[in-house]
């Protein structure tokens, strides 16, 4: 049966490491975090504590010194963690220092003097906390999330993961699934022997297309959390001198003159633009407004053919009414200003077409409203990362549910001619669920069963 799928490793017998926690580069304080069995050790030799460790958690002035020469080091706070109440559930320790790099290298040089210490490997300390149970992998991920997080949006949803609302959910339906399990398989085991009530399996059968329907309901996010934690796949697509690169290169670089067409790759990169517009979370497409029909009632027609040019077969789902497209009319600054009302109020009363908003990339007129459209675009395409359920963030994580949702079809196609073959399918549903998450214990299975059913009496 299936042990625990990531090991626990004791923290007994761990090495100390060390490592810069604050990263690189001149600051005014760094902190250098030390974890393991030796941290004690480590603080009493580098900040000369002769008597008791300080109280856990706080902070203590001390004059850091290296451990063989006692040269000075430095003038910094120290802190003490007694395990399992750290951040690793290890002994731990810190040192606040002066964020120069002479200093920072002299204590780093220090630790590692030090017997029975060495510097951490990347991820090393968080790895830690998952094997000692302080952190899921879902936590994990919410954690390495944070960390790179660029947006406000980003650092909600991995602040939101971190948290532990994501793996909470996780670990309730494995819960639930080590229920059904545990029923089927004391069914299988007991039911011979009349020790198990009527109707356990018709129970399991409900409890099982509820969660069906709860997975899958979970899978139809249209990626949200996904785009927002990796961003907004976009496309600027359009005809030659249409102002794509101007659109670009708007408020970034100033902008470029003239086409950027290459005759010799045109082909090529028609080819490859399409490829990138079927792939795209959201596609801008440039049109020249000088191009436009003068008679404002031909331009949604002239729009609409344009657009079947430059996006993929609806079979791909990409339509002219896809909220996937928006239409920039560039170079409005050329078309006389009546026109353009008149051209804008005809649009708005074409619900075949996708927003299309006027700009000038040369005077940036209508920059603005364009911007705010795109805004709202893409917060329709990430989604509110603090409303409703936790989102779904992770590829790693979409796989493994579209394989439960599989294995759960498995049970229910076995149940009335194999219940063994059926259990088997609920058994690798958990086993996936459980690869999300980072555990799934048969011993759990175990007690399930002989709490809810009295074996043996």
């Amino acid at each position: 049966t299936d042990a625990y799928l990531y090991s626990q490793s004791s923290v007994c017998d761990a090495e100390t490491i060390f490592a810069l926690s604050s990263g690189h580069g001149r600051c005014g304080v760094a902190v250098v975090r030390v974890s393991g069995p030796a941290s004690s050790m480590v603080l009493r030799n580098m900040a000369g504590l002769t008597q008791a460790l300080p109280p856990p958690r706080t902070a203590l002035l001390r004059r850091i010194t290296d451990p063989k020469s006692k040269e000075l080091l430095d003038r910094g706070l120290v802190l003490w963690f007694k395990g399992p109440h750290s951040f690793t559930g290890e002994d731990s320790a810190e040192f606040h220092i002066h964020g120069g790099p002479a200093v920072i290298t002299a204590v780093l040089q220090a630790l590692g003097s030090l017997e029975g210490v060495r510097p951490a490997e990347a991820g090393e300390f968080t790895r830690r906390a998952f094997h000692a149970g302080k952190l899921g992998l879902t936590e994990v991920e919410g954690l390495g999330d944070l960390i790179h997080a660029e947006t406000e949006a980003q650092r909600r949803q991995a602040l939101r993961q971190m948290d532990g609302e994501l793996g909470r959910l996780y670990q309730d339906w494995s819960y639930r699934l080590k229920r059904c399990l545990a029923h089927v398989e004391a069914f299988i085991d007991f039911s011979e022997d009349e020790l198990i009530e009527d109707g356990v399996l018709n129970q399991v059968d409900s409890s099982v297309r509820q969660l069906e329907t709860e997975i899958e309901r979970h899978l139809k996010d249209e990626r949200r959390g996904e785009r927002l934690r990796t961003g907004v796949q976009v496309v600027i697509a359009g005809a030659t001198n249409a102002g794509k690169s101007s659109l670009l290169n708007t408020h970034r670089v100033p902008p470029s003159r003239g086409t950027t067409r290459r005759p010799l790759v045109e082909r090529e990169g028609v080819r490859r633009a399409r490829q990138r517009v079927e792939q795209a979370d959201l596609t801008l497409v440039v049109v020249d407004s000088t191009q436009l029909p003068p008679d404002p009632q031909l331009v949604a027609a002239f729009l609409q053919q344009h657009l079947s040019t430059v996006l993929p077969s609806p079979e791909a789902g990409m339509t002219a009414a896809s909220d996937k497209v928006l239409l920039v009319l560039n170079k409005s600054d050329l078309v006389p200003e009546e026109q353009r009302e008149r051209t804008e109020g005809e649009l708005r009363e074409r619900p075949g077409l996708p927003p299309a908003c006027f700009l000038s990339c040369s005077t940036s007129t209508g920059l603005e409203d364009f911007l705010t459209v795109l805004q709202s675009r893409v917060k329709t395409l990430c989604g509110d990362p603090l409303s409703g359920a936790p989102s779904l963030t992770q590829a790693r994580h979409r796989a493994h549910l579209q394989q439960s949702v599989q294995a759960l079809n498995q049970y229910h196609q076995y149940r009335d001619q194999d219940l063994a073959l059926a259990a088997e399918g609920v058994r690798l549903a958990l086993t996936h669920l459980g690869r999300i998450t980072g555990r799934v214990g048969a011993e759990e299975i175990l007690d399930i069963i002989f709490r809810d059913f009295c074996i043996g009496k």
